[in-house]
């Protein structure tokens, strides 16, 4: 479905404008979505251009239409074209950029802007998983594991091997040093969702997921497949992802009580 199927009731959406709403606004939005048929939806008013919340939005079963009315004045109208959870993807989505305009209306356009240009532009010449490996040892060398556990998940649903997630914890061995490895990487969210790839592979007997070229764009979209796929059926990877949630989750909790 494109926006013209449905540009016409969009002149009736409700309109919720978050252009001076402090915090992040998202779990009201979702939760205002979630209770949506298909067919129904509204329009966001922003003072930039929202690209966080659009992958969000899709994984909940909406299209988006976005128009510029100012230079600082976005209306998004989205609408609901299919019943999807969305749930679990969510974690993995950069939706705290939404909190920048709270501090600075400018501040939150240029945040969204250079999270789109670094992750959403064709113009990059590193691979998508490449690129991801690269932020998850930048994360780790900054103490932010619970953004290197994020970079991991989507990585290895990408379709990087296990192997290689193997060469990079070496690495960070190597680079960071026993004593760190030991005391802050091993104790981890990082590691444990390292361990629960190793896991779920050894019990399954195979040495990662295979996919076609992925992106920040498709990667909700993506279905982990063995390395003999022949059409037959796909491996679900859904439990996955709600075990990395719950990683994620604890981590979010453990540095809310630091």
């Amino acid at each position: 479905m494109s926006y013209e199927n449905w540009k016409t009731q969009a002149q009736d959406f409700p309109v919720i404008d978050v252009r001076h709403l402090q915090g992040n606004f998202f779990p009201g939005l979702k939760q205002k979505a979630t209770g949506l048929e298909v067919g129904e939806g509204f329009t966001v008013i922003q003072t930039f251009e929202p690209h966080p919340l659009y992958a969000a939005m899709e994984a909940l079963g909406f299209e988006h239409h976005t128009e510029q009315t100012g230079p600082a004045e976005f209306h998004v109208s989205f609408c609901r074209v299919e019943k999807k959870d969305g749930g679990e993807d969510t974690p993995f989505k950069p939706l705290a950029l939404l909190n920048y305009p709270m501090i600075d209306e400018e501040l939150g356009r240029i945040a969204a802007d250079f999270w789109s240009l670094t992750w959403q532009s064709e113009k990059r010449t590193l691979p998508y998983e490449t690129r991801l490996l690269l932020s998850l040892a930048n994360a780790v060398g900054a103490g932010r594991m619970r953004q290197a556990t994020r970079e991991l998940v989507k990585a290895y649903t990408c379709g990087v091997e296990s192997a290689a997630l193997d060469d990079v914890f070496e690495l960070l061995a190597w680079n960071q040093g026993i004593g760190y490895f030991s005391s802050e990487i091993g104790p981890s969210t990082l590691f444990q969702a390292y361990k629960l790839i190793k896991q779920q592979e050894k019990q399954r007997g195979r040495s990662g997921p295979r996919f076609a070229r992925c992106s920040e764009r498709n990667l909700e979209r993506k279905t982990l497949r063995s390395p003999s796929y022949d059409g037959a059926a796909d491996i679900c990877h859904s439990s996955f992802l709600k075990m990395a949630h719950v990683l994620l989750s604890v981590e979010h909790i453990l540095q809310s009580n630091a």
